[in-house]
């Protein structure tokens, strides 16, 4: 087997700090979802933010980690899901075609946050009504992304998040 598949291309942490800090900021930001989510009776847990959580805490200099890609892969993912699930069955088929589409448009958007695709699944396989859904969907990344801001405040400093503004 060649090594390229077997070789770990992620870098080794600076401290095992990082990756503390990683497995906290993680389970403070989904616990603190459940929590708000238990304040608020509102489904607000949802499986795509515990993959948005592994970005966020344990790649924050990631492009696919920043605010906009979160927030903005989610909300678009989730409006664009809402949409194809009204016009299309729910089928094994049109869930393929949904997040193809939602991989399309977020990439042509520059809002790629890969763990986006997996809300069509959400649509398509739990058929949440839509106010619920999007307003979960904007609740919970916003949340996660607050956190990730605060929690990689936190001694010690890795990296700065989120990233400065890059020139276009």
């Amino acid at each position: 087997m060649p090594r390229r598949f077997i070789h770990r291309h992620q870098p080794r942490a600076a401290t095992r700090w990082t990756w503390i800090k990683a497995g906290l900021g993680g389970a403070v930001g989904i616990a603190g979802i459940g929590l708000l989510g238990d304040l608020t009776a509102m489904p607000l847990l949802l499986a795509p933010f515990g993959a948005s959580s592994v970005l966020l805490f344990a790649l924050p200099d990631s492009p696919l980690s920043q605010p906009a890609n979160v927030i903005g892969g989610h909300i678009v993912a989730a409006l664009m899901s809402l949409v194809l699930a009204s016009l299309l069955p729910h089928t094994w088929w049109a869930a393929g075609v949904a997040v193809g589409l939602v991989i399309a448009i977020t990439a042509a958007l520059r809002l790629t946050h890969p763990p986006a695709g997996a809300d069509p699944l959400v649509v398509f396989l739990g058929a949440p009504a839509a106010d619920v859904f999007l307003g979960s969907v904007i609740a919970g990344s916003v949340f996660l992304v607050v956190t990730a801001v605060l929690i990689h405040r936190l001694p010690p400093t890795r990296t700065v998040y989120p990233l400065p503004a890059a020139s276009e």
